[in-house]
C-alpha cells in the first residue's frame, strides 16, 4: 500500500459504522481465522478501511481506500478505491471503481443500505470535475452498481472530508467532516461540523465544532436516538489537557442544534483522542474506545452514562493483548462489547509489538484476544467487526495478506 495513502488513513481513523441500540446474537469464543479474500492491489483494490455490512443472503459488501485501476488518482495507491462485495462463496466482485474527479476518490468509510438495496458512502476526496481533488462526496450506489454523487462538498464552510454515514427512517443522511465548519479555532480551517443530507442531495450544516471546550475534529460517524438526537465522538478538544489541544469529548445534538458536551476526556488513565464515535445500550448508556490514554496510555473502553458519568471499563496494556484501539464497537445480546486493535495481540509483527487483535470484553470488565493478526494473514485492523445470525464475526485488515494489501476475515469458534 502506497505511503501516501497509509498516512491518509491514519488521519482519517474513524470509518466504522456505529449502530445505535444494536442487539445481536451472542458470541461464541473465536479462534481459528479463515481469509474470505485478499487483496491484489490494482483493479483488486487496495487496502479495505470501513467495517463490512451485509445483506439477507450472506454476501458482505465493503470498500477499499486506493486500487481500482483508475488513472484519476496520482498517489501511488493504484486508483481511488472501489466497493466490492464477497459471496458466500468467497468470490469477490468490483461493484464500482471511483475515477476520482467528479466522481470522487478515496472511500476510507464503509456502506449503509436502503431497503431497496442502494448503497450509500463517502469519499475523503474529489468531487470536483476534472481534478483528483475536492473535498469529499456523500455517494449512493444502485443494485445495478450505478453511482451517483449525491452530494459534493466545497470545503471551507461547508465542510473537508466527510465520514462515515447514518440514516434514518425517510433516508435522511447524517455525517461529520473533520475539518471545516465556520469555527474559528483548528489553525483557521474550521474545526468540522455535523450534516444532514436528503435523498435528493440537500445539505443542511446542523451544528459547527468552535474548538476548545466546545470539541474538535469529529471522527467516526453519528448515531441517532428515537427523537432524533445524535451523538458522537470529536478526536480533540474539551479540555485543557493533552498539550493544551484537548483530549476529545462526547457530545449530544438535539434536533433544534443544541449541543451539549455530556464528557470531555481529561487525558492519561481516563483516556483520550477518541476516534470512532459511540454505540449505545437499551438505557441510553453510550460506549466507545479512546485511541489513547489508560493505565499504559495505549487506550481504553469506556461508558458514558446519560447524565455524563464516566467509567473506564477496560484499559488495554501492551502485555496483555492488543492496544491501540481505534475502531467502534459492537455489542451482542448478552452484553459482550467486540472490536479490533492496530497493534499487539500476539508474535507477529515484532517491531509494532503485534499485527493487532480481534478482542471481547465482558460485561464483568474481563478482556478476551479472540485472535491475534499474523501479518501475512492480516495486519492492522482499522475498522471494527460483523457479527453474523450464527456468532461468527467478519472484518478487515488494511495491511497484510500475500500483497500485504489487506483481507477480508471471518473468526469462527
Amino acid at each position: 500500500m502506497s505511503s501516501s495513502l497509509n498516512n491518509l488513513g491514519k488521519r482519517l481513523r474513524g470509518c466504522c459504522l456505529a449502530s445505535a441500540i444494536m442487539v445481536l446474537p451472542a458470541v461464541p469464543a473465536a479462534g481459528a481465522e479463515k481469509i474470505l479474500h485478499t487483496f491484489q492491489g490494482g483493479s483488486d483494490g487496495i487496502a479495505p478501511w470501513g467495517v463490512l455490512i451485509r445483506d439477507k443472503t450472506g454476501n458482505l459488501y465493503g470498500t477499499t481506500a486506493g486500487g481500482g485501476g483508475g488513472m484519476g488518482c496520482n498517489d501511488g495507491s493504484d486508483g481511488c478505491g472501489i466497493v466490492f462485495r464477497i459471496a458466500p462463496d468467497a468470490t469477490e466482485a468490483v461493484l464500482h471503481a471511483f475515477a476520482g474527479g467528479c466522481d470522487g476518490a478515496f472511500p476510507f468509510s464503509g456502506l449503509v443500505a436502503d431497503k431497496t438495496g442502494n448503497f450509500y458512502g463517502t469519499t475523503v476526496s474529489g468531487g470536483t470535475c476534472n481534478s483528483d481533488q475536492g473535498d469529499g462526496t456523500v455517494y449512493k450506489l444502485a443494485p445495478d452498481g450505478t453511482e451517483t454523487v449525491v452530494y459534493a462538498f466545497m470545503g471551507g464552510s461547508d465542510g473537508y472530508g466527510p465520514n462515515g454515514l447514518t440514516a434514518d427512517e425517510k433516508g435522511n443522511l447524517y455525517g461529520m467532516t473533520s475539518a471545516g465548519g465556520n469555527g474559528p479555532g483548528c489553525n483557521n480551517i474550521g474545526c468540522g461540523l455535523v450534516f444532514e443530507i436528503t435523498p435528493k442531495g440537500k445539505e443542511t450544516v446542523l451544528y459547527n465544532f468552535q474548538g476548545g471546550s466546545d470539541g474538535a475534529e469529529p471522527y467516526g460517524n453519528v448515531i441517532r436516538d428515537a427523537v432524533g438526537n445524535l451523538f458522537g465522538t470529536t478526536a480533540d478538544g474539551g479540555s485543557s489537557g493533552c498539550g493544551g489541544g484537548g483530549c476529545g469529548t462526547v457530545f449530544k445534538l438535539a434536533p433544534d442544534g443544541t449541543e451539549t458536551i455530556l464528557y470531555a476526556f481529561q487525558g492519561g488513565s481516563d483516556g483520550e483522542f477518541p476516534q470512532n464515535g459511540v454505540v449505545a445500550d437499551s438505557a441510553g448508556n453510550l460506549y466507545g474506545t479512546t485511541a489513547g490514554g489508560g493505565g499504559e496510555l495505549v487506550g481504553t473502553i469506556f461508558e458514558v452514562t446519560p447524565a455524563g458519568i464516566e467509567s473506564v471499563l477496560y484499559s488495554f496494556a501492551r502485555e496483555s493483548g492488543g492496544y491501540y484501539p481505534e475502531a467502534g464497537l459492537i455489542f451482542d445480546k448478552a452484553g459482550n462489547l467486540y472490536s479490533t486493535t492496530s497493534y499487539g495481540g500476539g508474535a507477529g509483527c515484532k517491531a509494532s509489538g503485534g499485527c493487532g487483535a480481534a478482542f471481547m470484553l465482558a460485561p464483568d470488565g474481563s478482556e478476551t484476544v479472540l485472535y491475534g493478526f499474523k501479518g501475512h494473514r492480516g495486519r492492522e485492523p482499522s475498522a471494527g467487526l460483523l457479527l453474523g445470525k450464527h456468532g461468527d464475526l467478519y472484518g478487515t485488515t488494511n495491511e497484510g495478506g500475500d500483497e500485504n494489501n489487506g483481507v477480508v476475515f471471518e473468526l469462527k469458534e
